[in-house]
């Protein structure tokens, strides 16, 4: 699992691999956090639960960063640390419709919040659809999601 940050116009840009869909969701969280913060590991923070649902992978992706937006929003924390413990939907990962016809995706994970009053942070605004990609590659999953700061 890994990320690099891009400069991307007046927003940035995270571009994230990993070896299964849960690492890479994961990746592009950490990619979130690294844009927010240069360094915040002997911050403290206690862990968090992360569950989201949504009507396909790209809106699970999307839906699962914004819960982290929002909540050092709400909080007064930045979510880091991130782990993917599950990521299920039609096809097992594949992206193709399930037997049973639905196409609900959803998500389980953590993450370790900081305070906010503990570092100093850069205002992410918003994650957005624009250029977003997901997709399978040779050996595990590629993303790359464009922040609005």
């Amino acid at each position: 699992m890994r990320y690099e940050l891009c400069d991307h116009t007046a927003d940035i840009a995270v571009a994230a691999t990993g070896d299964s869909l849960e690492s890479a969701f994961a990746a592009v969280a950490n990619g979130l956090a690294a844009a927010s913060c240069d360094e915040f590991e002997d911050a403290g923070g206690e862990r968090f639960s992360v569950a989201v649902d949504a009507e396909s992978r790209e809106a699970l992706l999307f839906d699962y960063l914004d819960e982290l937006i929002y909540r050092r929003d709400i909080r007064g924390e930045l979510p880091v640390d991130h782990r993917v413990d599950a990521v299920s939907g039609p096809g097992s990962g594949t992206g193709e419709r399930s037997d049973t016809g639905t196409d609900e995706w959803s998500l389980e994970a953590s993450a370790r919040g900081v305070p906010l009053t503990e570092i100093d942070a850069r205002e992410i605004k918003a994650v957005t659809y624009s250029e977003m990609r997901l997709e399978r590659v040779d050996g595990g999953w590629e993303a790359y999601v464009v922040f609005d700061v």
